[in-house]
């Protein structure tokens, strides 16, 4: 049972610890509510729709595939850095990987998911 108690130590101060911190900003902040404290912010100007105005999914698609693109794109550099070690192998696998992803953003652009209409 001795071998359990820096693990029961650290769950007690894992759990302890935002209790305390959370309880404490609480009683520590300034609180003085008014509506300007409680309307939305947008960059310095007024908003001129609720805050639950509905979004075209489109906007996310377009997000969704940035960052798949992005993500992909980010596999380049450790090939690039080992590109003399994975010799003939490396550049045929790389090569498979961008004609995946050039054939995946063709074929979203030719659905076309990539204009903002």
């Amino acid at each position: 049972m001795r071998g359990y108690a820096p693990i029961l130590i650290l769950l007690l101060v894992a759990v302890a610890l935002p209790v305390v911190i959370l309880n404490l900003s609480r009683l520590l902040r300034p609180h003085w509510p008014t509506p300007t404290k409680y309307s939305t912010y947008e960059c310095g100007v007024v908003p001129v729709t609720e805050a639950r105005e509905k979004f075209s999914v489109r906007y996310y698609l377009v997000a969704v595939m940035f960052l798949v693109f992005d993500v992909e794109t980010v596999f380049l550099m450790p090939w690039a850095l080992q590109m003399k070690e994975l010799a003939l192998f490396g550049l045929i696998e790389m090569g498979i990987f961008l004609f995946l992803l050039l054939f995946g953003y063709g074929y979203i652009w030719s659905k076309g998911a990539l204009t903002w209409e």
